[in-house]
């Protein structure tokens, strides 16, 4: 274009306010579709895979967890509550001091029951559902509470898998209920801004109004929040990081290593595979999490269900 000629009228295209449209900062969780979706993309996992037998089990357990989503009714916060917690910078229902409503363990109930209905199970998952079926209500509550404070012991690890997932649904449905406006990212970026939990994973999405953004999605209760690029999610340096992937793969799940911590955390890169699944694909990806542990780094927080 010449100095002096009238550019041409054209529909705009991006922003008309100009600038680049900033990505939001949370979502929160959908009940009606989380577990299912993350049972389903197990269930294709599963085939061929050299855990599939776990796989399976754990395709099973997302698809109890659906279930009992749909079945439980859950009371959200007060309103006051939730702005007197997010104004001090603390997420307003925060795993460790949350008053639980026993609905959770009616939650429990049902996905126990789920595998009850089912025509084979391994003598082993028969064994912990009949240990919980038994002991009482105070008894779950202390396991539920050590699971929360991460001080689950070593017998307890079978058991521990059932209350995590109960767990999640209880908080998932929780976490739908708060209004996205009043919640907010925490001072400390690398937890859940609704919960206090750590992340099972960062997805780097690909399409929509900001792609390339990456959010991390929560171990508890299934909150997504954007995390910046680039940055150590445990100790939030930069200068250390680098990306590594299972050579001959299409590098769609990746580890993000940071050598100021000797942390990782897992990275799924929505461009090279749209069906990817923060909860499914990390469970599935376990191998992975071995190859880089033994060359010395610590994942930055376990997967609840990897307990076992």
């Amino acid at each position: 274009m010449r100095q002096g000629e009238v550019a041409p009228k054209a529909p705009w295209i991006g922003n008309p306010q100009g600038g680049v449209t900033a990505p939001a900062p949370i979502i929160l969780p959908d009940p009606s579709t989380r577990f299912a979706r993350t049972s389903g993309r197990l269930g294709v996992l599963a085939v061929d895979h050299p855990m599939a037998q776990w796989l399976e089990f754990l395709c099973e357990l997302s698809q109890a967890q659906h279930d009992a989503a749909d079945m439980i009714d859950v009371t959200g916060p007060d309103a006051d509550d939730v702005a007197t917690a997010t104004d001090a910078g603390m997420p307003p229902l925060a795993a460790d001091g949350h008053e639980r409503d026993i609905v959770w363990r009616e939650a429990l109930t049902l996905v126990l029951r789920h595998f009850d209905r089912l025509p084979e199970v391994p003598d082993l998952v028969a064994s912990v559902i009949d240990s919980l079926n038994e002991v009482d209500g105070d008894t779950l509550e202390y396991l539920a509470n050590d699971f929360l404070s991460g001080n689950v012991a070593p017998e307890d690890a079978g058991r521990a898998v059932f209350i995590a997932a109960a767990l999640q649904v209880y908080f998932t449905k929780l976490a739908a209920t708060l209004d996205e406006s009043q919640v907010h990212l925490l001072p400390e970026r690398g937890l859940c801004p609704c919960c206090g939990s750590t992340p099972v994973a960062g997805v780097i999405t690909a399409s929509g109004s900001t792609p390339g953004v990456r959010y991390l999605y929560c171990s508890l209760c299934s909150t997504a929040w954007n995390h910046v690029r680039a940055v150590c999610i445990t100790c939030g340096q930069s200068a250390h990081l680098s990306l590594k992937s299972v050579e001959g793969e299409n590098g769609a799940v990746q580890v993000e290593t940071c050598d100021d911590c000797h942390t990782y955390a897992k990275m799924l890169y929505v461009a090279k595979d749209p069906r990817l699944d923060p909860y499914a694909d990390d469970l599935a990806s376990l191998g992975l999490d071995l190859m880089v542990a033994e060359v010395g780094w610590l994942r930055h927080a376990p997967n609840p269900l990897l307990l076992a």
